[in-house]
């Protein structure tokens, strides 16, 4: 079957130096993108990611410390990545929890300016997690009756994760074959700042998900404990969450002045 498009979608996976959106980097990218005409293209590379690979990570998708440091650093290509994806939708397995967020702070670091707004994006692993509750190599062979070969390769996981998605579409009646109802159906929750730290209420406000401010509208806080707001731009979290905070701050200050 072929997915019904209205504008290209990016299908993503990374492998990472380990899973701490805010530290860890990318040791490879994998890109397909899917043209509405059905057209595909599909680009890989090894990244440099300029702090060391742990070995329990090796383990895990085989990219050593070795195999990339002749490698181009994700500053070195994030212009061309970039240009590759912003005028796509973006799909991908855990994407909206880890590789979205992460890419955001790689590019962030490279000084690209880096949003979201105009894109949807698909996470396939919480439709399959809303469906049948199991992982990546269990939803290939249950969708498409095919074993994973080369799990942990980025781009195996990025091909396997656009076959997967067209089975789910092909399987479920309820699953519309359009991209905004996909993005809908796989988010759990709308996220202001992609980690999940900032979300939106019923209202489309802004609130805090978590510590003494849970539930608390940001604009709020920022009138009332402006320590709070200081304390989050220098604490270690992501610069996508930052960046969000100084836009509500920002938007503020603006209210004020109009």
């Amino acid at each position: 079957m072929k997915l019904n498009l209205s504008k290209p979608i990016c299908f993503f996976d990374l492998e990472t130096t380990g899973v701490n959106i805010s530290k860890d980097r990318i040791v490879e990218i994998s890109i397909l993108k899917v043209f509405p005409s059905g057209k595909e293209e599909i680009h890989t590379w090894l990244v440099n990611p300029e702090i060391n690979i742990p070995d329990e990570v090796v383990a895990i998708h085989g990219i050593s410390n070795e195999k990339v440091q002749d490698s181009p650093t994700f500053k070195d290509l994030a212009k061309e990545i970039h240009l590759l994806i912003k005028d796509s939708d973006l799909g991908g397995f855990n994407s909206n929890r880890f590789d979205i967020p992460l890419l955001a702070e790689e590019m962030i670091r490279a000084d690209i300016d880096f949003s979201l707004r105009g894109n949807k994006c698909v996470d396939v692993q919480n439709i399959f997690h809303k469906k049948e509750q199991r992982n990546l190599s269990a939803a290939y062979e249950f969708y498409c009756n095919k074993e994973l070969i080369g799990a942990h390769s980025a781009e195996s996981d990025t091909k396997a994760t656009y076959e997967i998605l067209k089975a789910q579409v092909e399987k479920y009646d309820d699953l519309e074959n359009n991209i905004s109802f996909l993005s809908n159906f796989s988010t759990r929750s709308k996220f202001a700042d992609l980690a999940g730290f900032i979300v939106f209420n019923e209202k489309n406000q802004e609130c805090f998900s978590f510590g003494k401010h849970k539930g608390k509208l940001v604009l709020d806080i920022l009138k009332t404990d402006s320590g709070y707001f200081n304390w989050l731009l220098n604490a270690d979290f992501p610069l996508y969450t930052k960046n969000t905070l100084k836009s509500i701050k920002l938007k503020l200050l603006n209210n004020k002045l109009s």
